[in-house]
């Protein structure tokens, strides 16, 4: 039986309830929960934040304060209910508990030893089970394509941001690029930090523009820290750059490869973490990077580096989506620089090519974004270390 008007309705609920988390819940997806019963709402939840009660328990608890009974209504959940131990019970028992007569399900859990498991009890205790991933799937898959992506591959989401002109410039070639685009550009961008789980520059944005790499005004502060990463693969960075000022030794890590004179390394691990990078041609290996990231719980990964930065990402395989703010001016000039810059693509046949085009006005700029059409972990097989890697 198809899902009706009022179903998808509750489920479109579950999801706005679930972006509430955002940048939130890491390592945890964004999960939205509703419970009704004739379409009327009884309880609502979402997870808040990692270790603390998922959204299907949220929901319950939202009814119980109610004075709503909830045996035999039905359950709208974007993510399958858990059914594991974790740092919290498992939410497929509270269900079937609660009584709840069927249970509408967003998107199965991506983790292969998980998945679908959740389905399975909640049938075999008799409770009805409905997958609705075919009817609000680009959205239900969109709310966390970060967390898919890191449960199958151990690597992080890449989003490649940048804010240009409308002929692609970043700055003009004496380097000055504060502002090109507006307010309401920089208050979307820092919301894209704020739902990341790190940013990542080169050393070349760090000694011109000297940034604090945080998440400031105008953005919801965020639950967990926003790690920042330096590539900087002969030790260059300023010892006394503004990204050291802010928040622990933890915070900030610097990569480097054996290029790096002792002394500078040394002296860049009193104020940072250092991760020395195997590499090739003196380059930070781009693939060593990623998995190294993904081990150590980044999910997603804003790239904010400058055009050199962003097109190793981009041409290199790495990434997965742009975030493109376009400003209403044209800057021209054969040195100006460039927001993908690098030795770009050999022919047509070798572009990048983006699928799911999404734009919108922010004040008077325009921001893009879009899906990377082409694989990344298999574009990753194709190349060779060399191609992976970023000279910084």
């Amino acid at each position: 039986m198809p899902a009706s008007a009022s179903d998808i309705r509750l489920m479109r609920r579950a999801l706005q309830l679930a972006r509430r988390a955002q940048g939130r819940t890491s390592p945890n997806p964004m999960v939205g929960a509703v419970i009704a019963r004739r379409g009327l709402v009884l309880g609502e939840g979402y997870h808040h934040q990692a270790g603390r009660p998922h959204a299907e328990i949220e929901a319950l608890r939202d009814a119980e304060v109610r004075g709503k009974k909830v045996r035999g209504a039905f359950l709208y959940v974007t993510m399958e209910p858990c059914s594991t131990h974790g740092r919290t019970p498992p939410c497929v028992d509270a269900i079937i508990d609660a009584g709840i007569a069927k249970v509408f399900v967003g998107a199965v859990d991506p983790n292969p030893s998980h998945s679908g498991r959740g389905l399975r009890l909640l049938r075999r205790a008799g409770v009805q089970v409905m997958l609705m991933d075919g009817v609000m799937s680009d959205e239900l898959i969109r709310l966390n394509e970060a967390f898919h992506h890191w449960i199958v591959h151990q690597t992080p989401w890449v989003v490649v941001k940048a804010a240009m002109t409308l002929d692609g410039k970043i700055a003009t070639r004496n380097g000055e690029s504060k502002w090109i685009t507006g307010t309401a550009s920089r208050a979307l961008g820092m919301r894209l930090r704020a739902a990341s789980d790190a940013i990542l520059v080169g050393v070349n944005t760090v000694s011109a523009d000297d940034p604090v790499l945080t998440v400031r005004v105008g953005a919801r502060p965020a639950a967990r820290r926003l790690r920042r990463f330096i590539l900087d693969s002969r030790g260059r960075t300023p010892l006394g750059a503004n990204v050291f000022s802010q928040g622990g030794l933890e915070d900030t890590t610097v990569v480097v490869t054996r290029l790096a004179p002792a002394k500078r390394v040394a002296a860049l691990a009193r104020r940072a973490r250092v991760w020395v990078s195997p590499s090739r041609d003196g380059r930070v290996s781009l693939p060593w990077l990623m998995s190294r990231m993904g081990r150590e719980g980044v999910l997603q990964l804003l790239v904010e580096g400058g055009g050199e930065v962003g097109a190793s990402f981009l041409m290199g395989g790495h990434a997965h989506r742009v975030a493109f703010f376009y400003a209403p001016m044209v800057l021209g000039g054969r040195r100006s620089r460039r927001a993908v810059s690098g030795e770009g693509a050999r022919d047509l046949a070798s572009t990048l090519a983006l699928e799911g085009v999404e734009t919108k006005r922010c004040g008077p700029d325009l921001f893009l974004t879009a899906r990377v059409r082409s694989n990344p972990s298999e574009f990753r097989k194709r190349r060779s270390v060399r191609k992976g890697s970023v000279e910084t």
